[in-house]
């Protein structure tokens, strides 16, 4: 699976956070402004780009720009390890956006993390799989990640809905240190805003074999990048420092696009955290 966002990606947004112009940009790369155009839009850096000093620039990490630009990726993930973790991905609207199913295999309790552009293939799953679902877990409320929650509340009007959002009705906003049982697996919070400003991480812990924690993400981050935070941008990498990164290295990051990642991979290689 391709990343998210590409070199271009990250500058736009870097750039967009810093209030850099596309002139100082270029400047700070050591290219016409000209080339510098080209690199946004395509992600393919010329030959002599300053990459620390760009990074410097936009508070990005030079060297690890230069070497996703150069192919790094994360370690593909083989989510067999975790009894039972499906991702389920939907498209729309000129992207594709990832929702999650976890259940226990004893007890078949089954919990949905976001939703996806519809709920069609996660109600295919849980049907093909005998499953109970009793808790959607939201981890911001963009619509590309809450499109097929009606779908899900027709079908099982009693299912629990918990989100971040202060808008939310009483009954669905996380209260503090709740623990949530799905079967023998829990689930607990973390704040994580700056993308959204109801931006939430949920931690999946109790894995049969010891299979590690499972954070499920938002687009809070992304294997090599981060969801646009524009003026929040420090606020975002300080909840990711903070709730994401002190998390166990082999913890498995569930983004909301792109390919999943580990907490070790991202804290090694993720150029937003200098």
């Amino acid at each position: 699976m391709n990343l998210e966002d590409s070199i271009g990606d990250i500058l736009g947004k870097a750039r967009t956070s810093t209030r850099t112009t596309p002139a100082e940009a270029a400047v700070a790369a050591g290219i016409p402004e000209a080339d510098y155009a080209a690199l946004e839009a395509t992600g393919r850096a010329p030959a002599g780009l300053q990459w620390e000093d760009l990074g410097r620039r936009l508070t990005l990490d030079g060297l690890r720009l230069r070497a996703q630009h150069d192919g790094w990726r994360p370690a593909p993930v083989d989510i067999g390890r975790w009894r039972e973790l499906r991702v389920v991905a939907t498209s729309g609207d000129d992207m594709t956006v990832n929702a999650f199913l976890v259940w226990d295999e004893a007890s078949r309790e089954a919990a949905v993390f976001d939703t996806g552009f519809t709920a069609d293939p996660i109600l295919e799953l849980i049907d093909g799989n005998g499953l109970q679902p009793g808790h959607v877990f939201i981890t911001h409320s963009h619509a590309d990640h809450v499109a097929g929650l009606a779908a899900l509340r027709a079908r099982w009007p009693r299912i629990r809905v918990h989100s971040g959002s202060p808008n939310a009705p009483v009954d669905q906003r996380l209260r503090p240190q709740e623990r949530v049982a799905v079967g023998g697996l829990r689930i607990t919070h973390r704040p994580t805003p700056g993308h959204a400003a109801d931006g939430v991480t949920y931690v999946i812990g109790n894995w049969p074999d010891d299979a590690p924690l499972v954070a499920v993400v938002g687009d809070a981050v992304f294997a090599g990048s981060i969801g646009g935070a524009r003026e929040h941008l420090e606020l975002a990498r300080g909840q990711i420092r903070e709730h994401i990164f002190t998390l166990p290295p082999d913890t498995l990051i569930c983004p909301g696009h792109g390919p999943l990642t580990t907490v070790g991979q991202e804290a090694r290689h993720n150029p937003w955290f200098p």
